[in-house]
């Protein structure tokens, strides 16, 4: 095992791709709950940290909301903006192992949106950590 797939698998559970394969789910379901859902995970506070960035970019609005518009407006932004999107998706799609890349390349457009709603919920589920004056991230554990 190279090193990068070895400390990539020892930052989230081991992926028996062939497992993907398993006729009780599509394979879309079961990439996004063995691959992505434990990447996003591992990658959460980035992804807070660079929403934060996103929204002061955008001239702060998103902390004047409501917390209710603020989800929507996670999900716009991430539905809307393509650079961002992409962005989000370089994040996620970094850490996978080059034979998850491989599996991915096969559906990428449906895994992408998978993917994309999967951000926007863990971003709306942490609304709290996306404020301006939040805790420090490197106090938070999950």
């Amino acid at each position: 095992m190279n090193l990068r797939k070895s400390l990539l698998n020892k930052m989230r559970p081991d992926v028996d791709l062939e497992f993907l394969k398993i006729k009780n789910s599509s394979f879309e379901e079961s990439f996004q709950n063995l691959v992505i859902r434990p990447v996003i995970k591992v990658q959460t506070l980035l992804l807070i940290e660079v929403f934060k960035k996103y929204a002061d970019s955008h001239k702060g609005i998103f902390y004047q909301l409501r917390p209710e518009k603020k989800a929507i407006y996670i999900d716009n932004s991430i539905k809307k903006d393509q650079k961002f999107r992409n962005f989000l998706k370089g994040i996620i799609i970094g850490m996978f192992t080059i034979e998850e890349y491989e599996e991915y390349k096969k559906s990428s457009s449906s895994l992408n949106k998978r993917m994309m709603n999967l951000i926007s919920k863990r971003l709306s589920d942490n609304l709290q950590l996306l404020e301006r004056s939040s805790v420090n991230l490197t106090d938070f554990q999950e």
